[in-house]
């Protein structure tokens, strides 16, 4: 059975993905997508008319695949602790690969600058995770009270490790950063 190759849509956005992680939006252009993808400038306008089109469409596919990585992280992990535990891995590949940021977490930092639709997707993305961690905390009787608050607390620390660690260009820091909200108690250990 053979594999489909990626459309010249899906590859714009994987470039602009990867773009927008090490550069945020504001990082984005089309010029620089189209020479990473092998096209001509003017074809992204094809895609996407905008940069607010791209930025929200890249946003979206970005917040979908993360909604999928939790999924997965719940239905491969019987104990709700085990997929709390599991849960930073996520935002540390990043920072493997080529010392990227979250991507939602950049553009969350240049949010007076983006356009509404990737202001929304920006924000679904954090409600997204704040969501799944809040039920994750409840599942596991990890809280007593207000799972939600936990929840913020825990995606906070967790993007604030991220970009502590990418400023020093070492994944170390997150994992030592990590490790020090363990063991405080912020997330299960």
């Amino acid at each position: 059975m053979t594999q489909d190759a990626p459309s010249t849509r899906d590859k714009i956005l994987a470039a602009a993905r990867a773009v927008a992680q090490a550069r945020g939006y504001g990082g984005m252009s089309y010029r620089d997508l189209a020479r990473d993808v092998g096209i001509k400038a003017a074809s992204i306008y094809h895609y996407f008319p905008s940069k607010g089109d791209l930025g929200a469409a890249v946003a979206e596919r970005y917040r979908e695949d993360a909604v999928a990585a939790l999924e997965s992280l719940t239905a491969e992990s019987s104990d709700p602790i085990d997929a709390l535990r599991q849960y930073p891995m996520m935002f540390r590949q990043a920072l493997e690969d080529g010392n990227r940021m979250c991507m939602c977490s950049y553009m969350a930092a240049e949010y007076d600058d983006l356009p509404d639709a990737v202001k929304a997707e920006v924000t679904a993305f954090a409600d997204v995770n704040v969501a799944w961690l809040a039920d994750s905390l409840t599942r596991a009787s990890a809280v007593d009270g207000d799972s939600d608050s936990r929840a913020r607390a825990i995606y906070a620390a967790v993007a604030g490790a991220q970009l502590i660690a990418r400023s020093r260009a070492d994944v170390a820091v997150y994992d030592a950063l990590i490790e020090s909200y363990r063991s405080a108690g912020l997330i299960p250990a």
